[in-house]
């Protein structure tokens, strides 16, 4: 049975997504922010500016009218920056009160660190059980081309998860359900970080030994400061937690790990940032995870030497030396909550 979708995001992501719906035969509207980016892509069939070479169904809907975009929709899929999302939200028109919210957004809110399902609850006035997140390793335009993947939707109430795994579940898109939202979106979020680190050895030609220690590393990381805020650890095992972040860090469509790269090879990262044309959310949530950290205290040694490289101008080699020279301890020690280095 077909449903009716709005996907806010003309991006590379929000296009895919409608692309793999609207081969369903669900009724699928595509929001995207720009009139003459919606000219574009009604007239050429083709999301030129994120999805080069990618025919667009002739059933997908194509407008920047927002309030055209949601009338009626049952799933309403959120696909902008994590930056743009409040604005995006506040000039949504009176949704249903049964409309699913899915959030495709991998970030945290730098200001406030919220996750991107709290700051649909907290402008949408949506309970949780009505707002759902969806992730997994899942580069654009692999699931635009049809390419076999899998993602896992995650939702407080299992009753709303298992409704977004079967709007979204294809023969060649498998979802899975989950009710640790809080996880999902930690994983989906820091393995960005985690990418450009991967991308700035590679940058730096230090070695396969490195890459391979410094992801392993960054999974403990992430799931002692996931551990921390109430999270279920064997999460950041699964697709949104070690799945997404083998993708992202060693993915050739991978924007994180590009920047990391030009970083390694001796960049600037405001000369990095000039030149790309998508965003790169590794960037702005390094700032919104060592806060967290800091919150928390939680041990991060690896989002803050990023920040220092990010953000401090410090050199990568003199990061991985302090690294590399931390006090010896008991690798499972490290799975437990620190509150000082």
């Amino acid at each position: 049975m077909s449903v009716k979708v709005c996907v806010l995001g003309g991006g590379g992501w929000g296009t895919a997504i409608s692309i793999l719906l609207a081969g369903k035969g669900d009724e699928v509207t595509l929001w995207t922010r720009r009139e003459e980016h919606a000219r574009a892509m009604r007239k050429e069939r083709c999301n030129r500016d994120y999805l080069p070479g990618v025919t667009l169904p002739r059933t997908l809907q194509i407008t920047c009218d927002i309030e055209q975009a949601v009338e009626d929709a049952e799933f309403l899929i959120v696909a902008v920056p994590s930056h743009g999302v409040r604005e995006v939200l506040r000039r949504l028109p009176r949704t249903k009160s049964d409309t699913v919210f899915v959030s495709l957004t991998k970030g945290i809110e730098v200001d406030t660190l919220l996750r991107m399902s709290e700051v649909i609850v907290q402008e949408t006035g949506s309970s949780p059980r009505k707002v759902a997140a969806l992730s997994g390793p899942n580069f654009a335009l692999e699931v635009a081309r049809g390419l076999p993947t899998a993602s896992v939707a995650a939702c407080v109430d299992e009753d709303t998860a298992r409704r977004v795994q079967d709007a979204f579940m294809t023969e060649r898109f498998r979802v899975y359900s989950h009710t640790d939202v809080l996880g999902v979106e930690l994983g989906g979020a820091l393995k960005n970080i985690y990418a450009i680190g991967v991308g700035i050895i590679d940058g730096m030609n230090i070695g396969q030994n490195a890459r391979a220690a410094f992801m392993t590393r960054s999974v403990a990381e992430l799931a002692r400061l996931g551990l921390k805020m109430g999270a279920n650890p064997l999460t950041f095992a699964g697709l949104s937690g070690l799945g997404d972040l083998v993708l992202t860090c060693t993915g050739e469509l991978s924007r994180n790990r590009r920047c990391g790269i030009l970083i390694g090879q001796g960049k600037r990262l405001e000369d990095v940032l000039a030149e790309t044309r998508m965003v790169v959310e590794g960037v702005n949530t390094t700032r919104a995870a060592r806060r967290l950290a800091a919150r928390e205290g939680v041990l991060m040694p690896i989002v803050e030497q990023i920040y220092t490289i990010l953000f401090e101008g410090a050199h990568p080699g003199r990061c991985l030396d302090s690294l590399m020279t931390r006090m010896k301890r008991r690798e499972l020690d490290e799975m437990m909550f620190e509150r000082s280095r």
